[in-house]
């Protein structure tokens, strides 16, 4: 079931493992190995997780790595929905 309008992988990393431990995104980037710089543009939805950042996420937080790649798929899929009427495409069928 496709969810309305998900949030950005992102707001879920700062509200749900960042804000309870009371970490710092400086903190955060070096116990995941990635710059600061990094981890600040997903947190600030400015870019999607990699399979690897969701590596990365499932070691440090205890989740599985197939949990965040699916919250990016549900985010990237709703807005590309959204495009969907823009989109020139010719319709191929056998």
């Amino acid at each position: 079931m496709k969810m309305h309008n998900p949030p950005h992988p992102g707001e879920i990393i700062r509200s749900l493992c960042l804000e309870p431990l009371e970490l710092t995104v400086t903190d955060a980037a070096a116990a995941l190995g990635v710059s600061r710089k990094t981890l600040s543009a997903i947190l600030n939805g400015r870019a999607g997780l990699s399979p690897e950042m969701a590596v990365r996420l499932s070691m440090a937080f205890g989740t599985s790595a197939e949990s965040w790649l699916n919250l990016q798929t549900q985010y990237d899929l709703w807005h590309a929905e959204k495009r969907r009427k823009g989109l020139k495409v010719a319709r191929l069928a056998a």
